[in-house]
């Protein structure tokens, strides 16, 4: 069934269909009409859950940890200072291997006030243990959150899918939302795991003198994530003819320049490379799906014997700089350190990134014969 909806409904739909059984929200915008409609299906009948209306993002996440370790399929959504005031809890979610999904509708991080999109709320979470998903439409969003649950249930770590604020969030196009018996035969019922039960007492969360052999589990566990991402991504495509991958590439075989991106930016990036291609320049596209765990294997090959690479953040980490920026220099090291990686910081708080200011990344980066530091697009004069 076809229905012409935002990304935000395509998030409430998507948990209807995983017929998650708890969800802890507190509104915030511009997520809050992912709460708002999931409260209407609980609410109708529709999906058969108990909706937690909770006094901040912090409880809302201090409940889904309680309903996931007894054994609950749970979902909660926020963005930007509700992810913020999440973070004490993300640690423990992670640390405590529950299968968690949350949708975070990027939104910039104050200070000055803004309500529209910038990645750097959930990177700023990148190191809490949850993966995390960037996505482009209103499509991907809705087959992620199906995905992820998945993938959460057999890896027993949290996952965040991220769609940008009002960017994709109150866009509307066309969503295909297959049939419920369809959604049934990928996504089975939540496997029995451990979990609180008064049958069978146990503790979770303990104090012990062993915590670096959990993180080892976990990093064990973000690692074994990826073949389970790639593996479910193809399972996905055999039910419903749809794949993603871990990363996705746009002319990049022959490319001597490859943008690196996530999210809504790719798609305009891959409109600037077919005009530049048109001139003559081979330049390709790379957009990053994955982020926790990073792909790095995966973006060595697809960036394959380029010349330059220019990559293009919607965040920035003070005094560091661009965050996909980092992380694509770190994996190079020892791999092909030799390659020139163009810093751009484009897109933040919202503001447009059209293909006008992707040629300008191009441009710049054809004539520079070496990187130098970060350049800023858009900035007003």
């Amino acid at each position: 069934m076809k229905k012409v909806i935002s990304a935000n409904q395509s998030v409430s739909h998507a948990v209807l269909a995983a017929k998650a059984q708890v969800i802890a929200a507190y509104p915030i915008t511009p997520q809050s009409s992912i709460v708002e409609m999931i409260a209407n299906f609980c609410s109708t009948g529709q999906l058969h859950a108990k909706f937690i209306n909770v006094e901040s993002e912090h409880s809302a996440m201090a409940a889904c940890i309680s309903a996931s370790v007894v054994g609950a399929r749970t979902f909660t959504a926020t963005s930007s200072q509700g992810l913020a005031l999440m973070h004490e809890l993300l640690h423990y979610a992670s640390g405590l291997r529950l299968p968690i999904v949350m949708a975070n509708v990027n939104r910039a991080l104050a200070s000055p006030f803004n309500l529209k999109a910038d990645l750097s709320d959930s990177l700023s979470q990148r190191d809490t243990g949850w993966l995390q998903f960037y996505c482009e439409s209103g499509q991907e969003v809705f087959d992620t959150i199906i995905q992820a649950y998945r993938i959460s249930e057999q890896v027993l770590l949290p996952v965040m899918v991220n769609l940008e604020g009002f960017i994709l969030s109150h866009t509307y196009e066309i969503v295909d939302i297959p049939e419920q018996s369809e959604i049934d035969r990928f996504l089975s019922p939540p496997a029995p795991r451990d979990c609180l039960n008064v049958e069978n007492p146990c503790l979770f969360g303990g104090t012990t003198d062993f915590y670096i052999n959990f993180r080892y589990k976990m990093h064990e566990g973000m690692e074994r994530a990826k073949i389970i991402c790639q593996e479910c991504d193809v399972q996905f495509q055999e039910v419903f003819g749809r794949s993603y991958g871990l990363i996705q590439s746009y002319l990049c075989e022959d490319a001597e320049l490859i943008l690196v991106t996530a999210g809504t930016i790719a798609g305009t990036c891959c409109v600037a490379a077919d005009q530049y291609r048109e001139r003559g320049l081979k330049v390709g596209v790379l957009r990053i799906r994955l982020f926790r765990p990073f792909p790095g294997e995966q973006i060595c090959l697809a960036l394959g014997k380029t010349k330059k690479v220019a990559v293009i953040d919607r965040d920035f980490s003070p005094g560091c700089g661009g965050i996909f920026a980092q992380e694509i220099k770190s994996i190079l090291q020892g791999r092909r350190g030799g390659l020139p990686v163009y810093e751009f910081i484009a897109g933040l708080g919202g503001k447009d990134v059209t293909d006008e200011d992707i040629g300008r990344v191009i441009d710049q980066t054809y004539q520079n014969p070496e990187p130098g530091g970060v350049t800023w697009i858009g900035l007003l004069k």
